[in-house]
């Protein structure tokens, strides 16, 4: 699926852009665990400002830390089968911190049913 954004090209783009990946303006809510040597971890809701093949860039609650392992759960607007929700599970490093925009490079990703709504789980 993040493949298949590759084949995508933005066509305005007012100054050139070095990435070697188009990013594509998604927004969707967004939840993260930050993972910390000791095996706990710190977590937190979101909201993704535009995702790529390699990263995402999300506005999350709190500042983190660049070099910190993250785990983004992220609901995906496409279902399975038409029936089933699904999520991204992504797996990566933060690159960058600018007030609360975090970007993540992404080092693995994967696709899950998403059961109940991010929303319910985050309340629960």
């Amino acid at each position: 699926m993040l493949a298949a954004l590759q084949q995508f090209s933005t066509t305005s783009r007012s100054a050139p852009d070095r990435r070697a990946n188009d990013r594509f303006p998604i927004v969707r809510e967004v939840r993260y665990k930050v993972m910390n040597s000791k095996g706990s971890a710190e977590i937190g809701t979101g909201e993704t400002i535009n995702i790529s093949s390699t990263g995402v860039l999300f506005k999350a609650e709190t500042p983190l830390p660049p070099g910190k392992r993250l785990e983004l759960s992220i609901s995906w607007p496409a279902q399975l089968d038409g029936k089933c929700g699904l999520k991204l599970v992504a797996r990566g490093r933060i690159v960058r911190c600018h007030g609360t925009s975090i970007a993540l490079e992404i080092d693995k990703y994967e696709f899950r049913t998403a059961g109940r709504s991010l929303t319910a789980r985050v309340g629960a």
